[in-house]
């Protein structure tokens, strides 16, 4: 058994399964749903630290765009100022993809452990765990879990647009632009990597539809449940006063 199987596969096979056995009724859409929570819970601090960093980002483009104007002939110059800015602002960029990472083994854990259980391949259950013998893929005896669900997939894609357009969405007008970038031809929300974002934005929830009518049912229903929990925990952060002249600096 292979290092994957014994940390990632068969742990998650092992709480799907005994939340399975706990659950009135046998609900695999409702264990899913509750091993999501808890995954959710355990991501919550890297989750919460991206949020800022987005927010942070966002709110920095006015300066982004207003160096790569200026700096537009001078590449290595751009990207020193750039990578000064960050630092000083202490923001990183490419701390969005940090969750991302860690889902992966937990999605594929999961996967396996969906194909596993629903064809009772039961061998990797801890002595503790009680077998159930047989898994019913369904979820409130309506959505066959096992197979792909074309609801779900078009959900989770609707989703993870909302996700996006909830974090892209411009500063209050209340919200000045700096000072020192304010009324340059640079400082302006269109830049390049404005416009990729938006881009994306658009894009993500296409592949997410796209990847989920080919995936099992409970597979795009964890994306599902993850992204409604995320989409709740920018709301809560997003709804929290900043102060304007402070707002940049949030890391």
């Amino acid at each position: 058994m292979g290092i994957f199987t014994t940390l990632i596969i068969q742990p998650i096979l092992n709480f799907l399964v005994w939340l399975y056995n706990v659950i009135p009724g046998n609900d695999l859409g409702i264990a899913i749903i509750l091993l999501t929570v808890v995954f959710k819970l355990i991501l919550y601090p890297l989750t919460m630290a991206q949020i800022r960093q987005q927010r942070a980002l966002q709110n920095l483009q006015p300066k982004i765009d207003e160096i790569r104007h200026r700096l537009k002939d001078q590449k290595d110059a751009q990207a020193k100022e750039l990578m000064e800015l960050y630092k000083r602002e202490k923001v990183n960029p490419a701390s969005s993809c940090l969750p991302l990472l860690i889902q992966l083994p937990i999605f594929i854990g999961l996967y396996r452990a969906l194909v596993d259980g629903v064809s009772s391949k039961l061998a990797l259950l801890y002595p503790f765990i009680s077998n159930p013998g047989t898994i019913h893929p369904m979820m409130f005896g309506i959505v066959d879990l096992s197979k792909p669900s074309y609801v779900l997939a078009v959900l989770a894609g609707a989703v993870q647009f909302w996700q996006s357009w909830q974090i892209m969405r411009k500063p209050s007008p209340a919200t000045p632009p700096p000072q020192e970038v304010a009324g340059k031809p640079g400082a302006k929300d269109e830049g390049m990597a404005a416009a990729m974002n938006k881009q994306m934005m658009y894009l993500m929830p296409l592949v997410t539809v796209f990847i989920g009518v080919s995936l099992p049912g409970g597979l795009t229903l964890y994306w599902l449940v993850m992204s409604l929990l995320t989409v709740a925990q920018q709301a809560i952060f997003l709804r929290r006063p900043v102060p304007p002249a402070a707002e940049a600096k949030l890391s």
